[in-house]
């Protein structure tokens, strides 16, 4: 008996746009269109006589705004969804929002109205992604790190902290960053998010760490307390710049179907940092990070994942561990612990 299909209810106020996402989606042999609305009003009723597996959401609609619908869905009936949002400013507050509200993912909207073969392939991975995803209960990490604080302020100026994320990364890097300590090596991050979003996230971020959240800039030096998040639609690597580290940005095909991608910022780490760097790959669908995490693990780095328990979508977590990149697996409310544990241990062994 073949598999089943997922099935997917497509919410935009533009015929335009239905028409193209539900083709999109009906070319995959996986997925099933079962439905499409113009207003989360339809939607709703929608949702109840046709039990969709996911939705792909609007966030700017006239009747009522996809963000208040994603609120009332969770409490009343929760399904999945993957938000398409403008490259706008506000386009880019409300698909942060979305995702805070619960969306699994986030897409840009084309400004063009045209859907390449690219972002095609990239909605149907994301809605699959979204049909297996899990709700997860957050709570903050009630660690005291005293303990670690002279360790830490011990950390040499070649340590460095480097995180992957994905699906459900965005959320699960507010929970670690608004934990950990403000005296932190340098802390590099690619989440993958489409161009134009991740600057609004790095401030959103900023806004609740004690460490300095900002999106990367060519020739950007890492420097203590100081975080750096990956532009979206550009790789993120580091190189060496004198006796410094130094980020440098470049365009690049897409790896893994990704840009940024995790494995080319951890590649490019690995030969540079050793046993001087803490190294992990968060929750996301597919298999980035794997192949780089091993390379830092085998240069004597420590390296972690999150726990399937807490992932939204266990996806390359597993991959990293399968292919023998991960040293240990941690609960989301434990990462922040963690991270420091590991960046005083590498700091008293150096």
């Amino acid at each position: 008996m073949p598999p089943a299909k997922t099935r997917v209810l497509v919410v935009d106020d533009s015929a335009i746009f239905r028409r193209f996402i539900s083709g999109m989606l009906s070319a995959d042999p996986g997925i099933e269109v079962v439905g499409a609305a113009a207003d989360p009003y339809e939607a709703r009723g929608l949702i109840l006589s046709l039990k969709p597996d996911v939705l792909t959401l609007d966030i700017e609609m006239p009747k009522m705004d996809g963000i208040t619908f994603l609120k009332i869905l969770s409490t009343q009936h929760p399904v999945p969804a993957v938000v398409f949002s403008s490259l706008s400013a506000s386009g880019s507050k409300y698909a942060l929002q979305a995702l805070e509200a619960g969306a699994v993912d986030v897409m840009a909207k084309p400004s063009n109205g045209v859907f390449g073969k690219d972002l095609g392939h990239e909605l149907v991975m994301k809605v699959k992604a979204a049909a297996g995803s899990t709700r997860v209960q957050r709570t903050p990490s009630p660690a005291s790190f005293s303990a670690y604080h002279s360790a830490v302020n011990r950390a040499s100026p070649d340590q460095i902290i480097l995180i992957g994320s994905s699906t459900g990364g965005t959320e699960a890097l507010k929970d670690i960053l608004a934990a950990l300590p403000p005296n932190l090596p340098p802390i590099l991050i690619v989440q993958h998010i489409p161009a134009g979003f991740s600057a609004a996230m790095a401030r959103r971020l900023d806004e609740i760490s004690q460490l300095h959240v900002r999106e990367a800039a060519e020739g950007d030096q890492p420097s203590r307390g100081t975080v750096l998040v990956a532009p979206g639609d550009q790789h993120m690597v580091l190189a060496k710049r004198g006796e410094n580290f130094a980020v440098r940005l470049k365009q690049g095909p897409k790896i893994n179907f990704c840009r940024p991608s995790v494995d080319v910022l951890f590649e490019s780490a690995a030969p540079l940092v050793g046993p001087k760097a803490v190294a992990g790959i968060l929750t996301g669908m597919g298999d980035d990070g794997a192949r780089g995490l091993l390379a830092l693990r085998n240069a004597g780095c420590r390296t972690f994942a999150q726990d399937e328990k807490t992932c939204v979508v266990y996806g390359m977590p597993r991959k990293a561990f399968e292919a023998g990149g991960v040293q240990k697996m941690v609960p989301l409310d434990k990462i922040a612990e963690h991270i420091v544990k590991a960046v005083a241990a590498t700091a008293v062994a150096s």
